[in-house]
């Protein structure tokens, strides 16, 4: 399998252009990523600082460069600013699997911009990326991004007890997949 993260690709959607974060992307990051609620299920603090966001941005990066994911910045057509991100993470390219993220700024929900985001990045790694499963690692109480991966058919399989440790806890995730062939066939219908 080859999964191709050197050239990071431009995708452009109904609304929105999907494109790389930049270190001049910070101030945009920082704004959504401070906010308690856009961070409730992120597995981290809300940001402070702009290092805070600069330290994301370096994330996104290592990422890309180890081969193990790729992050989009969301922003709309009409407009440059980062409004949230989305992307792979937690690669396994010999078992042409990898995990989904998304987060989106509060002033943005409800549009419906997080899904068509969503199903870009997920058309674009089943046609470029050569991936079998796509993974979704979603809190239990957090039922608007559970709602968003069954939307585009993903299904849950179970529930990793105390999976995760953060802000102090452990916490449970529910596991969601979507295979290449399910994600075929709705498109086919």
């Amino acid at each position: 399998m080859t999964i191709n993260m050197n050239d990071f690709p431009v995708i452009e959607t109904k609304r929105l252009v999907l494109r790389q974060i930049t270190k001049e992307d910070a101030n945009d990051i920082l704004r959504y990523l401070s906010d308690e609620e856009v961070m409730k299920y992120y597995g981290l603090n809300p940001f402070k600082s702009i290092n805070d966001a600069l330290d994301e941005i370096s994330w996104y990066q290592s990422i890309q460069n180890n081969k193990t994911g790729m992050r989009w910045g969301i922003t709309l057509k009409e407009q440059g600013a980062v409004i949230g991100s989305c992307g792979f993470h937690n690669g396994v390219s010999q078992h042409f699997r990898t995990e989904i993220g998304f987060e989106l700024s509060k002033d943005h929900w409800g549009k419906g911009i997080a899904f068509e985001a969503v199903e870009a990045i997920i058309s674009h790694g089943y046609q470029h990326m050569n991936f079998q499963r796509i993974e979704a690692l979603i809190e239990p109480p957090n039922q608007a991004s559970q709602k968003l991966v069954e939307k585009l058919g993903f299904i849950r399989e179970g529930l990793l007890r105390s999976y995760e440790f953060t802000d102090g806890k452990f916490d449970d995730l529910y596991v969601y997949s979507l295979l290449k062939q399910d994600f075929d066939r709705t498109k086919k219908s």
